[in-house]
């Protein structure tokens, strides 16, 4: 079963970066679109962008376009989630998630294995 696990989560000043991993052990994940998702106290989970295994493509929603990036490693070990211009507004628990028929999709629901989620949190 795939197992995914997230890390690079911590504390930065507003303005900051970081950059989060996902890895699975034992599992390449180049057969996988992986999804990134955020959950803040008292709000749903939602999307902040995916990238697509057939050809790379990436995915991004409105709120963080321009300041999030999703990549992968060339071993197929490791999706990266480059968060640049860091807000407040993006605290928030963060996951990744991978779905195995590659659709390419911002939904949730498309998902069907995720991590436990690593802790953001943007100071003011």
């Amino acid at each position: 079963q795939l197992q995914l696990v997230e890390s690079g989560g911590g504390l930065v000043q507003s303005g900051g970066s970081l950059r989060l991993s996902c890895t699975a052990s034992g599992f390449s994940l180049d057969y996988y679109t992986i999804g990134w998702f955020r959950q803040a106290p008292w709000k749903g989970r939602e999307a902040v962008g995916c990238i697509s295994s057939r050809d790379g493509s990436t995915y991004y929603p409105d709120s963080v376009k321009g300041r999030f990036t999703v990549s992968r490693d060339n071993a197929g070990k490791t999706v990266y989630l480059q968060m640049n211009s860091l807000k407040p507004e993006d605290t928030a628990v963060y996951y990744c998630a991978a779905d195995s028929h590659d659709l390419g999709s911002l939904s949730l629901e498309t998902y069907n294995y995720w991590g436990r989620g690593t802790q953001v949190t943007v100071s003011s």
